[in-house]
């Protein structure tokens, strides 16, 4: 359930440090202060609440400045179908773009804050600031990309695989945003990882298990430390049988 009262207030994407991997790099300081303008209010969403539900309408992008959320739809049997998990520094909302409605519900799964950033003047200022047009661009390929890599791994790999690719990436992001690449707490349930994964809870959690008395990982609770990141890497690019 959305909060009826989002804590909003301003902020200067120059002064985020963040900016880096939500906004474009070599900016002048001119257009650095019009893309200030543009965005509009930082809103905190609560965790369990959501950012915007599936066939809302579309107004902004977000960017996700603390926290983690999910993004999934309602299948016809009322199941939760998992589509995604984003991070801080991740920009949210393209899914609203193609019919001026969100496709999908966004949750935040721990306390997070976002920043908001309507669309008509992102479209606007992106005619004016090649490299903001550019910006835009690579998100939206990113996403393109993301979606084949999902389809891919739902695809053709086995419930190993697909675990050590899931768990690769998402330390990868992480690193990027200066975390560490073997220590993670995991935000989400092991549900709604067998959910985005297209496997059974059982399966998630004996897997998880196997990996364990492996020695490649050292879980407790939430709590996942890799201790044989090689291993993750050779069973995601483990030749086809």
């Amino acid at each position: 359930m959305t909060s009826m009262n989002p804590q909003t207030f301003k902020v200067a994407c120059s002064n985020c440090n963040l900016r880096e991997l939500c906004m474009p790099v070599d900016l002048s300081a001119a257009d650095l202060d019009r893309i200030d303008a543009l965005v509009g209010n930082r809103r905190k969403v609560a965790r369990g609440d959501s950012l915007y539900h599936n066939g809302a309408e579309f107004n902004s992008l977000f960017a996700i400045r603390t926290g983690f959320f999910k993004t999934s739809i309602t299948l016809e049997d009322g199941r939760e179908q998992v589509t995604g998990f984003q991070m801080a520094g991740e920009i949210m909302g393209l899914d609203g773009i193609v019919s001026d409605r969100h496709t999908c519900d966004a949750v935040a799964l721990e306390n997070a804050e976002v920043c908001a950033m309507p669309f008509d003047k992102i479209e606007e200022l992106s005619r004016e600031v090649n490299a903001l047009q550019h910006h835009v661009h690579k998100i939206m390929s990113r996403e393109i990309v993301r979606e084949h890599g999902v389809m891919m791994m739902l695809g053709s790999m086995r419930a190993e695989e697909r675990l050590a690719a899931f768990l690769l990436n998402l330390t990868t992001r992480l690193h990027a945003r200066g975390f560490s690449r073997s220590e993670l707490v995991l935000r989400m349930t092991r549900e709604e990882i067998g959910s985005y994964l297209g496997l059974k809870i059982e399966t998630v959690s004996r897997t998880f298990t196997k990996m364990v008395e492996d020695g490649v990982l050292e879980v407790k609770q939430k709590n996942l430390r890799i201790l044989k990141p090689e291993a993750l890497k050779e069973l995601v690019n483990a030749p086809a049988c």
